[in-house]
């Protein structure tokens, strides 16, 4: 992640980002409502909202994203729910100070960011973490065209399905302006 990526979106935690809503997702809802809590991971969690959502239903929860900013936002958040979750800062291409074996990892926009090379990595990391038979839950949009800055392509998606088991894919759009998915994968028990 090069300076100004980390400089763009630490700027955008001083005011609100248009990503930060504060609520929790339908989607992670129903999942935590069908799944017994366990060890959880949110990659690129922002402020932490889901970070706490999880660790209120029961789940142990570690939080990342590479904006210091948001990190320092999640934890007095944290101070506030009265919870006992962790966040670091850290990059998501190698999560570094983060240890299998988890449950269940969660990325709601962080994926779809990287760069080619990242992504690779990322997923790589992803299924170092993720224990045999976890879930991955992530939400993602798609680019509109080749030159756009950020944003995957169906092309990235085989860094998973490679790998795991497709669950679940729900097709929408972000902002109603971009395509974007929400898909379950789990790792399969070796």
């Amino acid at each position: 992640m090069n300076f100004f990526r980390r400089a763009f979106f630490n700027f955008w935690y001083y005011r609100q980002p248009p990503w930060d809503t504060s609520i929790s997702p339908p989607e992670l809802l129903a999942y935590i409502r069908r799944h017994p809590p366990g060890r959880a991971l949110d990659i690129g969690c922002g402020t932490g909202t889901n970070v706490i959502t999880l660790a209120q239903h029961g789940w142990h929860v570690i939080g990342v994203d590479f904006a210091s900013k948001a990190i320092r936002s999640a934890r007095k958040k944290k101070r506030h729910a009265e919870i006992n979750v962790q966040f670091h800062v850290d990059d998501a291409r190698y999560l570094r100070k983060v240890q299998p074996d988890f449950d269940f990892v969660l990325d709601i926009g962080c994926f779809h960011s990287l760069d080619d090379d990242g992504k690779a990595r990322y997923a790589q990391r992803v299924d170092d973490l993720l224990k045999p038979g976890g879930d991955f839950l992530i939400y993602l949009f798609f680019k509109e065209n080749a030159a756009a800055f950020s944003g995957a392509v169906e092309a990235d998606l085989a860094h998973f399905a490679s790998q795991w088991e497709l669950i679940s894919r729900a097709n929408g759009s972000e902002r109603n302006e971009r395509p974007s998915a929400w898909l379950h994968y789990s790792k399969p028990v070796v």
